[in-house]
C-alpha cells in the first residue's frame, strides 16, 4: 500500500512540482494551500508524512507544526525561505523532523521524504529486536517506545537518536556521531539541533526532565544512555 503524503504549499506551481516528484516515487499525494486546510486534512486523512511550508495564509506553518505535533507523531518536513540557524532551531523545537530551505532541489526533497518515512516506520521493517534499558523499551520494527509500559509518541528524529543511544547503554556519543548514525545522509543537521531533540526526548520520557533517568549529558563530549 502506498504511503500518503500531505503537501501544504500556497504556491500552486511549487505544489504541483513537489507533487509530481513524490508521485513518481509511488506516494499518494494530497495538496492544500493554507494552514487551516492542512490541519483539517491531517485530522481527516491521517497522512504518513507532511511537507509543510512555513509562510501560508490563515495559519502559518510554525503554528500548524505546533498543533499537529501536539496531536500526533506524524513526520513533518518544513519548507521555508528563512535560512538562519535560529529559524531552523525554532522549527525543530516545535517538533519538525527536518528542514529544507528555498530554493531547493525537488530530488533532494524526495530523498528527504524517503529517509523520514524509513525512519518513522511507514516503510515497514521486520526482525529488529526490541531494545530494553530499565523501564524503557524501543521497538524499531514497530516504531514504538514505551516507558513503564506506557506508549510514548516521538518524532522520527527523536526516535533515531533514542535508538542509537539505547543500542549501546553507557557509551558516550558526540553530537556529530548521533547525526551520522541517526540521520544518515542528513549531514546538514546542526549539532545544536541534537540538543533540541534531546530536550524534547527528556520531556517525553522522564518524570523529572531536570533529573534524567535515561539520557545523560556528558559535559564536553555528548550524550549516553544510562546503563541500568
Amino acid at each position: 500500500m502506498s504511503t500518503r503524503i500531505l503537501v501544504a504549499e500556497d504556491d500552486p506551481k511549487q505544489a504541483r512540482l513537489v507533487r509530481a516528484y513524490l508521485e513518481r516515487d509511488g506516494h499518494d499525494v494530497l495538496t492544500v494551500g493554507d494552514g487551516r486546510s492542512a490541519i483539517d486534512q491531517c485530522r481527516a486523512r491521517r497522512p504518513d508524512l507532511v511537507v509543510l511550508d512555513v509562510m501560508m495564509p490563515h495559519v502559518d506553518g510554525l503554528d500548524v507544526c505546533r498543533i499537529l505535533r501536539a496531536e500526533s507523531g506524524v513526520p513533518i518536513l518544513m519548507l521555508t525561505a528563512r535560512s538562519t540557524e535560529n529559524d531552523q532551531l525554532l522549527g525543530l523545537d516545535l517538533g519538525a523532523d527536518d528542514y529544507l530551505t528555498k530554493p531547493y532541489s525537488p530530488r533532494v526533497l524526495a530523498a528527504r521524504v524517503r529517509a523520514l518515512l524509513r525512519r518513522s516506520g511507514a516503510v515497514a521493517t521486520t526482525g529488529q529486536p526490541v531494545l530494553r534499558v530499565g523501564d524503557l523499551e524501543v521497538d524499531a520494527g514497530r516504531f514504538e517506545v514505551r516507558v513503564d509500559g506506557a506508549p510514548v509518541q516521538l518524532t522520527a528524529k527523536e526516535f533515531g537518536i533514542l535508538e542509537v543511544l539505547a543500542a549501546e547503554p553507557g557509551r558516550v556519543f558526540t553530537r556529530a556521531q548521533l547525526i551520522d548514525r541517526a540521520f544518515g545522509f542528513d549531514h546538514h543537521v546542526l549539532e545544536r539541533a541534537v540538543d533540541a531533540h534531546v530536550v524534547n526526548l527528556r520531556r517525553k520520557l522522564e518524570t523529572d526532565p531536570s533529573q534524567p533517568r535515561f539520557i545523560q549529558t556528558v559535559y564536553g563530549r555528548g550524550y549516553r544512555m544510562a546503563a541500568q
